[in-house]
């Protein structure tokens, strides 16, 4: 039986890579994001800034497809003002996107399965370094990364009468789009020699997919090339 996946903001980046690594593996893929997307089995125009919308969304994937096997939450939106210039609604709005969709989707992936709670299933949410280390202006990303980590090991605990694993990836620097052009300079700053790209995580997301692999729960995985782990003195 070919299993179905849903990818939370797979039309493009990170989840795009996601998305048609686990089409190439033979995995029905569904995709929900704002953008149109192309390459998914079945895709659903979402903000995800509504709870209203990610709802209705599940209810309709689980009346169409009746279940799914594998959800990966990823998307995820900044924004661009400094903390005096942002609006309480503005902090709300990334906080309903980034974080209360992952809430949503599990809570409903869960509620379908409770009558079925043997079955196979994954959670992967996708979270961020920035959990642990900010820029300026970044208050409403960095809240919402940290909650997404937080969420992981509390759906594993809630969810351990299921058999779903729930765990959370958390990329370092991913070029989405002008790997060409980064510099030397951009390269050798990652102890790994280079700077990181969309398929190093889709890669990961397959690996926690696997069946055999249920022993990985509750945990954050870091993907950076081992930025985090490296002294910097100015």
């Amino acid at each position: 039986m070919v299993k179905k996946v849903l990818v939370t903001g797979g039309a493009k980046g990170i989840g795009e890579a996601i998305g048609r690594e686990y089409k190439k593996n033979g995995y029905l893929v569904i995709v929900a994001d704002i953008a149109e997307c192309t390459y998914a089995d079945y895709s659903y125009k979402v903000d995800f800034s509504k709870p209203c919308e990610v709802e209705d969304m599940m209810k309709d994937i689980f009346v169409k497809f009746q279940d799914i096997d594998i959800l990966i939450n990823n998307v995820g939106v900044g924004q661009g003002k400094s903390l005096l210039e942002t609006k309480t609604e503005d902090f709300q709005k990334v906080i309903n996107t980034n974080l209360t969709s992952v809430f949503i989707t599990s809570r409903e992936f869960a509620r379908v399965r409770q009558n079925n709670k043997e079955k196979y299933g994954r959670i992967i949410n996708i979270s961020s370094t920035r959990y642990l280390m900010s820029e300026q202006n970044t208050e409403s990303y960095s809240a919402s990364k940290g909650g997404i980590i937080s969420i992981t090991h509390a759906l594993a605990i809630s969810l351990s009468d299921y058999n779903i694993t729930v765990n959370c990836i958390s990329p370092g620097w991913i070029e989405n789009y002008n790997y060409d052009e980064l510099t030397y300079e951009d390269h050798k700053q990652h102890p790994s020699g280079r700077v990181g790209k969309p398929e190093d995580i889709a890669r990961a997301c397959l690996f926690l997919s696997d069946e055999e692999n249920d022993f990985i729960n509750g945990q954050n995985i870091t993907i950076d090339g081992g930025m985090t782990k490296k002294m910097i003195y100015i």
